[in-house]
């Protein structure tokens, strides 16, 4: 790996396979890259092997096979832990402690300053309930307490696994909200998720898992597939014929009565238009359109999902 790829990569995972005893595989053959500075979004069902790849990557289990470098050095290194905090799971504190001295706790078993107990708790806003036993904290109080954990290393990498599990909307809107505000600047955030709109909301790159494979990467867009145009028009044969003509084949996809899905940029559409007409097709509606992150996940996870 070249001293340039290790710069702009903080992770960078090759083949990574976990097999359990009995024949499990949790993972299989995974290639992961996440540059720095950038949310990454990795997505899948539950079960798809979300959580096992984030241990291997944060040293907490050792892979069957295949290797990584997370933030720049062997998961589970001296190098690599120096600059990564994780949440992985639902954390877990002393329930009788303030939240404000869980971390300090916390912090001296790392090494860290007890000077970085009060910055931490500002940045996920839990200043004025830090005072309070963590028993007493719902789970949007407990989940912004981990994610403070996570953070008392300024680390340069940050792993959230499934951070707005158990939250209702308002506190899953509002942990949003934190993980755009984290991600800003050179650190880096790997978040996992099954939830779409949460990835398509707070992530600039996005991974997809489906039975501990990796089968798709890439920004939102081009997991989407990037800019279409929906025309319905009649005679429906006709339209195809034409429109496989005009984009070809591979970028025309028929949807219900008399409906083409077309991938070509929207700035097409006079051009597409006016060929229809005069090659005597009736076109009764054309816009912009665009499948959806859901209809991309579904199509690459369905049948795992259970649909």
């Amino acid at each position: 790996m070249s001293a340039q790829s290790q710069l702009a990569n903080v992770v960078e995972a090759h083949q990574l396979t976990k097999r359990y005893p009995g024949g499990v595989v949790a993972v299989q053959g995974l290639d992961l890259t996440i540059r720095k500075g950038e949310v990454f979004g990795f997505l899948g069902p539950n079960g798809a092997g979300k959580t096992t790849t984030l241990r291997m990557l944060a040293g907490l289990i050792r892979p069957t096979s295949g290797h990584a470098v997370v933030a720049g050095g062997a998961p589970g290194s001296a190098v690599s832990l120096s600059r990564l905090g994780a949440m992985i799971e639902s954390p877990a504190f002393w329930p009788y402690l303030s939240g404000r001295d869980n971390l300090r706790l916390l912090a001296r078993y790392c090494r860290v300053p007890d000077a970085r107990v009060d910055p931490v708790l500002s940045e996920v806003e839990m200043t004025d309930r830090a005072g309070r036993a963590y028993s007493t904290y719902s789970s949007g109080m407990k989940q912004r307490l981990g994610v403070a954990a996570a953070l008392l290393k300024s680390p340069e990498l940050l792993i959230l696994d499934e951070p707005t599990s158990g939250l209702d909307p308002q506190g899953m809107a509002e942990f949003r909200d934190l993980i755009k505000r984290l991600g800003q600047g050179e650190r880096t955030v790997l978040l996992s998720s099954h939830l779409l709109g949460e990835v398509e909301q707070t992530c600039s790159r996005v991974g997809v898992i489906s039975k501990g494979r990796l089968v798709a990467e890439g920004t939102v867009d081009e997991i989407r597939g990037g800019a279409q145009l929906f025309i319905r028009a009649s005679p429906a044969e006709r339209a195809m014929s034409l429109l496989q003509e005009l984009v070809g084949g591979e970028n025309v996809q028929s949807v219900g009565e008399g409906g083409f899905n077309i991938r070509v940029d929207p700035a097409r559409s006079g051009e597409i238009n006016q060929r229809l007409v005069t090659g005597g097709v009736v076109v009764t509606e054309l816009r912009p359109g665009e499948r959806s992150l859901e209809d991309v996940f579904m199509e690459l996870t369905g049948r795992e999902a259970g649909h």
